[in-house]
């Protein structure tokens, strides 16, 4: 029974985590619904303005199609706003597995990782998105009119700003690895024609062109996040005087 009243524990905290979190989603997802017209408005700002596209409005071509997508992002941005509360919960529960010096680098990185996202969703909204916009109008624009339906911008923006805000949180996370011990320079550096490789292949998989310039407008910043992350990774390298230290002082 005393073996298994901490597992009790866990499992007792784990749920009490998940609500906690699930009830921040829910709350923060209906005040997005609420708004979901300005919401749906600002997804599609990237879109307008231009000569090529015949009306400045989406369509949609299935009755339930405006209301499943309105929920969606909806729930998307409830989920982001929702985010820090689900973050600190997560940390809470492995707090007490970890060691005081990886909490005190954890609590440090948390806000880091939250501008981070913020900084790659920025990214994608004002400078990869626009021309690939004008790209998909403009390509066979003399054969067929575009007739834009709006499930599929949605779905395309959401993936697009989603994918860049997790790529711009490669560099806080290697300095987070790199300070606990996980990774070195040494080895991203060693691997950094593979980096390169997989940054163009990220670019085919998340742009939704085919042209080569598309795709290196996601390729060069995932390879300049690599070379900063192995910067920071350097920065982030274990002082050996001070690991030898904390033992001797207690901390």
């Amino acid at each position: 029974m005393d073996r298994q009243a901490p597992i009790t524990e866990h499992i007792l905290e784990l749920r009490r985590r998940l609500m906690w979190s699930a009830a921040a989603v829910v709350v923060t997802t209906g005040i997005a619904f609420a708004f979901h017209q300005q919401i749906l408005t600002f997804l599609m700002a990237p879109a307008q303005g231009f000569a090529d596209m015949p009306n400045q409005k989406p369509i949609y071509t299935d009755l339930t199609e405006f209301i499943g997508i309105a929920m969606k992002a909806s729930l998307l941005v409830g989920v982001f706003a929702a985010l820090p509360v689900v973050l600190y919960n997560v940390v809470m529960f492995v707090a007490p597995g970890m060691t005081p010096r990886e909490r005190r680098y954890l609590y440090a990185l948390l806000p880091l990782t939250l501008l981070s996202f913020l900084a790659g969703a920025a990214f994608g909204y004002r400078v990869l998105f626009p021309p690939a916009v004008h790209f998909l109008l403009t390509f066979g624009s003399d054969v067929a009119t575009p007739l834009i339906r709006i499930g599929n911008y949605v779905n395309l923006m959401l993936r697009l700003l989603f994918w860049m805000g997790v790529l711009f949180e490669t560099p806080v996370v290697l300095f987070f690895l790199a300070k606990i011990g996980v990774v070195t320079p040494e080895f991203l550096a060693r691997h950094r024609r593979y980096a390169v490789v997989v940054a163009f292949i990220l670019g085919a998989l998340i742009t939704p062109t085919f042209d080569p310039i598309n795709q290196a407008l996601v390729a060069i910043p995932v390879i300049v996040l690599y070379e900063i992350s192995i910067w920071l990774t350097k920065l982030a390298r274990p002082d050996r005087k001070s690991k030898e230290l904390e033992p001797s002082t207690g901390r």
